[in-house]
């Protein structure tokens, strides 16, 4: 389970006096924390699930992406390069990310599936995609990609 892992690898960090990481894994630790406590106010007792924490884990990502943008233009490489390294622990969470290709093929297959045609569709396909490929598929990039294949037909 994937929270166990999360734990585990805390653990481990701490021992090794791995500074980042130990920040990386805690700062993964308190987001999940405050969703299943989240989710028990919505009658879910037992926290949220692993594709729940796959999403978690990469809008945490998304947000060290938007900090290292930031950190760049700020003229501060040093916490810029903070950001990458514990993107880097975070990564190592998620399962493969899928190639190009293999997001292309996804996208066509489910735009196929539930008939998509204008970009009033674009919300149940992204809804499938993210219900089917959680943690292996870059929704941003995807987003794109359905948006364009939408515009185009």
């Amino acid at each position: 389970m994937l929270r166990d892992r999360i734990k585990e690898s805390m653990k481990t960090a701490m021992k090794a006096k791995d500074e980042i990481g130990l920040a990386a894994t805690r700062l993964m630790q308190a987001a999940l924390k405050d969703r299943d406590i989240a989710a028990r106010s919505k009658g879910n007792m037992d926290g949220i699930s692993d594709d729940e924490i796959l999403g978690m884990l990469q809008s945490m990502i998304k947000q060290r992406r938007d900090s290292i943008e930031m950190y760049e233009k700020g003229g501060r490489p040093e916490l810029a390069e903070r950001e990458a390294k514990e993107i880097d622990v975070i990564e190592s969470f998620l399962p493969e990310q899928m190639d190009d290709d293999a997001a292309a093929a996804a996208i066509q297959a489910v735009m196929k599936e539930l008939g998509a045609q204008s970009m009033k569709d674009m919300g149940r396909v992204m809804a499938v995609l993210k219900e089917r490929h959680a943690g292996s598929m870059d929704f941003a990039k995807a987003s794109g990609q359905v948006k364009a294949q939408l515009n185009a037909s």
